[in-house]
């Protein structure tokens, strides 16, 4: 899986080199690649942004440096999502279906927003990751690689991605390891009687009851 990512802020990337998805970068199960948008500023301060046509608050991206950096990436086939609040909510099954794709170019928006022309040249989709706003697309987008990422193969082990949260539409259920004993609570005896279609049971249970408690909308 290809990763590129356009971006006013490249350093801000640097965390996902760590734990899995920084394992899975070693590994070359994934790749990310970091365009920084100012580069292709034509300006000699690296200017990137201007007023708003019909005024207002903040600066707008212009639509050429976005453009340049976008055509600087071989994306005959690749697919570009631009993280905006505006975009389609952010769920699992997206995030199946993306990882089922080799490249993503993904766009970082700042300030204001993009030019909405450079936006309806190149944007195939738009996605948040909830109903609030940010100061830029660079959080975002490291949620988008890090939930993708665990979809490709080799990342993960494949137990760990089947029997998670929303995987199977409910809530995973609740995990317990040593000590057996902890501040006098004692882990359930069922996770201890080594029958697992018991254990099989209990989980499927603890799943419908927990997701009824925190999260009923999902049933």
């Amino acid at each position: 899986m290809k990763f590129d990512v356009l971006t006013l802020f490249p350093e801000m990337f640097d965390s996902l080199k760590q734990s899995i998805i920084g394992k899975a970068l070693e590994k070359k199960l994934i790749q990310i690649n970091l365009i920084n948008i100012r580069d292709f500023s034509k300006d000699k301060h690296k200017k990137v942004d201007d007023t708003p046509y019909g005024g207002g608050a903040g600066m707008v991206i212009m639509p050429d440096v976005v453009y340049d950096a976008y055509k600087s990436i071989n994306a005959e086939d690749a697919k570009v999502i631009y993280m905006s609040p505006q975009g389609k909510k952010m769920n699992q099954k997206k995030v199946e279906e993306l990882s089922n794709q080799e490249h993503l170019i993904i766009l970082c928006g700042h300030y204001e927003g993009i030019d909405q022309r450079v936006l309806d040249k190149i944007v195939d989709e738009e996605i948040s990751i909830g109903d609030y706003v940010l100061t830029g697309g660079e959080i975002p987008a490291m949620v988008l690689i890090d939930s993708i990422s665990r979809y490709v193969k080799g990342v993960l082990k494949q137990d760990s991605i089947k029997e998670e949260s929303f995987s199977n539409g409910f809530l995973e259920y609740p995990q317990y390891t040593r000590p057996e004993i902890f501040e006098g609570e004692k882990v359930p005896e069922v996770l201890l009687s080594g029958n697992h279609q018991n254990i099989k049971k209990w989980r499927q249970e603890k799943s419908l009851e927990i997701t009824k408690i925190k999260r009923p909308d999902l049933l």
